[in-house]
């Protein structure tokens, strides 16, 4: 399967989810798209991997290449894509299905558990609680007919999926050692006091287990949603 990964900043790449490609013997191409990227069409590929970034959905004048992503997004959406979305791309998703970007109540910055919601289909992978990694002040509202998977005690819109064929993440499943020290050291100045964000030491500090459990979850979802490869 090909696949497109969309970079929003260079600190966050695919992570987990590049592992999980190779692992299943999938291709994947990473575009930076803040760099002014040619952006692919959908015959170009079978699944879209919309990454995170400190950027906003509505900030279009201050990244005007936000406009041709959104675009892209929507071609992908028409043409029956796999799509995959991870923080402002869970974001990005949901605002093309036409649902609301928002401020949400609290910031989430670090390790908290997400919930399985009532919602989430029985067959969906995903345990009743899960500890995982979050880097979030935005959030989305529920997609028309999407079906509600994930809830943290911050945000209530943690994880849907639309049909058999979106899913969008708002926390970061696919986090790595990696990728963490990358975001604290490029994004620490967002780190604040608040009721779910924890200090730099404290992030850098998860053990190794608990991002084995979670990117055990992230390839069983990415598995099911690609069952019919």
């Amino acid at each position: 399967m090909r696949i497109v990964c969309c970079q929003h900043v260079a600190f966050e790449g695919p992570a987990a989810i590049a592992d999980w490609a190779c692992a299943r013997g999938h291709r994947m191409d990473c575009i930076e798209v803040f760099r002014g990227a040619s952006l692919p069409a959908p015959a170009d590929y079978e699944m879209l991997v919309i990454m995170g970034g400190p950027m906003n959905i509505y900030q279009e004048s201050i990244h005007p290449w936000l406009r041709a992503e959104k675009a892209m997004i929507r071609a992908a959406i028409q043409a029956g894509k796999y799509l995959v979305g991870v923080c402002l791309g869970s974001q990005l998703i949901a605002d093309q299905l036409g649902s609301p970007v928002f401020r949400g109540e609290f910031a989430e910055i670090g390790w908290w558990p997400v919930a399985r919601t009532r919602d989430c289909p029985q067959a969906f992978p995903c345990p009743q609680t899960l500890p995982v990694f979050h880097w979030h002040g935005d959030t989305f509202g529920l997609p028309v007919g999407a079906r509600h998977l994930i809830a943290s005690g911050g945000c209530a819109s943690q994880g849907f999926l639309q049909g058999d064929r979106i899913l969008g993440l708002q926390c970061h499943l696919e986090a790595t050692p990696a990728s963490v020290n990358a975001l604290v050291d490029a994004c620490g100045h967002e780190i604040s006091e608040g009721l779910y964000c924890q200090t730099a030491s404290a992030m850098r500090a998860e053990p190794q287990a608990t991002y084995e459990a979670m990117h055990a979850v992230l390839f069983q979802q990415l598995d099911m949603l690609t069952s019919d490869v």
